[in-house]
């Protein structure tokens, strides 16, 4: 019988990554997504569309408006979003106040009802825009908070953090996603909301940098493309 896992699927190339890794792993997943009062609701999209694809027969989207106190370019639509890259050692304005301790709060909280063994997260600590709560120390923090804090815990049975992503590069990642069959064309890292990914905002730089040193150039912006220099063959 498999173990039950729980993933924060936010529809973006890591978290279906680290989903697909989850299954690989031998679990069966329910996926959480969480609409947090972002700029658009594309990404939920995507998460949906990968929970789909990936045969995940559960998938909770739960509103839990952090808009309401602002504070990042992603909740505040007053905030305009950077067009360029946030200087080194800088926490760039789309980092959401709190967000990952929120959302795995409410991981914990699903995965203890569900009795599952581990939290899938898709943090990273190497290309990770230099966000506070996507390191390993924060990481081992909640860890123990989920000991303490929980029945499940006590007893000695703590769902696990799991971040299998958590030291790789992005470009190791899409190289992962690759091997695993992520289907990477669903997915959306955009701080926008357009039609299509904008390619100039921190996100879509580093995916697209990425996607063109792994050989996958084909799934990049157009923008990225003319960036980088890259001419696809024909």
């Amino acid at each position: 019988m498999k173990s039950k896992g729980v993933v924060l699927l936010s529809g973006g190339l890591d978290s279906a990554t680290t989903a697909t890794q989850a299954i690989a792993d031998g679990h069966d997943l329910i996926a959480l997504s969480i609409n947090y009062g972002q700029r658009h609701e594309r990404e939920l999209l995507a998460a949906k569309q990968v929970a789909a694809h990936l045969g995940i027969q559960e998938h909770l989207i739960l509103d839990v408006d952090l808009s309401q106190w602002g504070g990042s370019a992603l909740t505040d639509a007053a905030i305009a979003v950077p067009q360029t890259e946030t200087q080194a050692g800088a926490i760039p304005i789309t980092y959401v106040p709190g967000r990952n301790t929120v959302f795995i709060a409410i991981a914990l909280s699903l995965a203890e009802a569900r009795a599952a063994s581990a939290i899938y997260l898709g943090i990273n600590a190497i290309d990770y825009s230099g966000y506070p709560d996507c390191r390993p120390e924060y990481l081992s923090a909640f860890q123990h908070l989920a000991a303490l804090s929980s029945k499940a815990g006590i007893e000695g049975k703590a769902p696990q953090l799991v971040a299998p992503l958590m030291h790789d590069s992005k470009t190791d990642i899409v190289r992962r996603a690759v091997r695993l069959g992520v289907p990477i064309h669903l997915t959306w890292s955009c701080y926008q909301g357009d039609a299509e990914p904008c390619g100039r905002c921190d996100s879509c730089r580093i995916r697209d940098k990425a996607l063109i040193e792994a050989g996958c150039a084909e799934l990049a912006t157009a923008f990225g493309r003319e960036f980088w220099g890259v001419v696809l063959k024909r």
